[in-house]
């Protein structure tokens, strides 16, 4: 199967506008099934039917039989998505996530590991989020040298109101048309997109939106925006502009950076119209156009002013120096994710001390902090990660 699949990224790399009409026999393919039923994971939460891996293991070949054949059939009906929440700053109910059943997390694997093939030739270079060997921390690097090394003097970010919650299925559909040709894999992912969400007992249809903690929610994503914002920037808007511009996107969170003030405010203004038509809604208190770059601190010291920053991917971005004086583009952890850092350890910390051993606490403390480290102690950040370590201490 795996070599199957690869056959696809290799025609959708020779024909830009291919549309593939037969895929749907890679997704019930039992072979693809077992594959995506051992990659996941044990320990993750279970869905509306308290399931686990193991328990659907029992008679693993028998349910994958199974299910094959109500794929093929289109017999196969997603149950409703779990809602669960998670933590978020500036949020008292936190962030909400659906969490599917075991076997529909096996066809959302199973979907997206054939729709990726596809997109991820189709995708730009300045897409990030949730895609193959790529991470925040190479996007953070290519944005920091960016900025260093061409005339950048402006830098306009955005954030849009609950991306995820306002997803609109019609466009959804419509995107996937462009390189999906075979109606069964279309009525599956609309399928999916619809299955609704049971919290507190009560089921929510869903008429838009994907829900966070989907496994093909991520790559949904990625394509909406693509069509949405993507492609739009680099085919259409740069050629509006009179200097260089650059664009960055990890999932819903983006930003462009431009040589001429001009150019980043007909980008502010022509991107809210942009998402206006694919029914999505940029937040205002957290969108900006900020004057930042190599001249950025000393035109706004001259003017008596502490010079802007930005946030990005957790860090605060701001205009420094290099040790020999020249402009360097410095990050540090931002208030909002360092706080919730600590809050978060503090929380687990009262709650273990009379669950674990002492050993065993020391264990999950230095897991949970390595984890922190390791995506924020990066250059010129050591006086974040050293307060992180002083409470959590």
């Amino acid at each position: 199967m795996r070599t199957d699949r690869t056959r696809i990224g290799e025609k959708a790399c020779k024909d830009s506008k291919l549309v593939f009409t037969s895929l749907y026999h890679h997704v019930t393919a039992i072979g693809n099934l077992q594959d995506c039923y051992e990659a996941l994971d044990r320990n993750k939460a279970v869905g509306v039917d308290g399931v686990t891996k193991e328990q659907y293991g029992e008679n693993l070949e028998g349910n994958l039989q199974d299910l094959s054949s109500r794929l093929k059939r289109m017999g196969y009906i997603p149950q409703p998505k779990r809602r669960a929440y998670v933590p978020k700053p500036g949020s008292d109910k936190g962030r909400p996530l659906g969490i599917s059943c075991f076997e529909d997390k096996i066809v959302e694997s199973a979907v997206a590991r054939v729709l990726e093939q596809i997109y991820e030739v189709d995708f730009d270079d300045s897409s990030y989020g949730y895609r193959p060997k790529r991470s925040q921390h190479q996007c953070l690097d290519k944005l920091g040298r960016t900025i260093q090394q061409n005339p950048v003097n402006y830098v306009a970010e955005a954030d849009i109101r609950g991306f995820f919650d306002n997803v609109n299925h019609d466009w959804m559909l419509k995107f996937l048309k462009h390189r999906v040709g075979d109606p069964r894999i279309i009525q599956l992912v609309n399928r999916m997109l619809k299955g609704g969400i049971m919290e507190d007992g009560l089921v929510t249809a869903s008429e838009e939106g994907t829900p966070q903690g989907s496994i093909l929610s991520p790559l949904l994503s990625n394509i909406y925006l693509h069509y949405a914002l993507d492609i739009w920037f680099s085919r259409r808007f740069m050629k509006q502009c009179k200097g260089e511009a650059y664009y960055f996107r990890f999932a819903d969170d983006y930003l462009a950076c431009f040589q001429y003030k001009q150019d980043a405010q007909n980008f502010m203004n022509q991107m809210k119209a942009r998402l206006k038509g694919f029914h999505l809604e940029v937040a205002e208190e957290k969108t900006q156009c900020i004057e930042f770059g190599r001249f950025a601190r000393e035109n706004a010291r001259q003017r008596g002013q502490k010079p802007k920053e930005f946030t990005f991917l957790g860090f605060t971005h701001y205009c420094g120096k290099s040790k020999k004086g020249y402009s360097k583009v410095k990050r540090r952890t931002s208030r909002k994710k360092l706080n919730l850092s600590i809050n978060k350890f503090r929380d687990w910390a009262r709650r273990s001390r009379s669950a674990l051993r002492k050993g065993e606490m020391l264990r999950q403390a230095r897991i949970r902090v390595a984890g922190h480290l390791n995506y924020y102690a990066i250059t010129d950040n050591s006086e974040k990660c050293n307060t992180y370590m002083h409470h959590v201490t």
